[in-house]
């Protein structure tokens, strides 16, 4: 019950940065420098979840990503 009050946290969070990522709302360095930390920062919590909500947000964040920087070494 707790891993899936958990799960439920990360999916409202990584839908959260996912409306951040879209090019219109990121657009300066500062702003993709955070983006990418928020990323680095939900995959590092998605990595210990085995819900597949979290980790098609882990992936289409990642995708988000590389939009703002296409050679990022993930």
């Amino acid at each position: 019950m707790f891993d899936r009050a958990i799960d439920d946290i990360l999916v409202r969070l990584g839908n959260t940065v996912l409306m951040l990522a879209h090019p219109d709302v990121t657009r300066t360095e500062q702003e993709k420098a955070a983006l990418a930390k928020s990323v680095d920062q939900f995959s590092a919590c998605a990595d210990n979840s085995s819900d597949e909500r979290v980790t098609a947000l882990a992936c289409q964040l990642e995708a988000a990503l590389n939009v703002h920087w296409p050679h990022r070494v993930h």
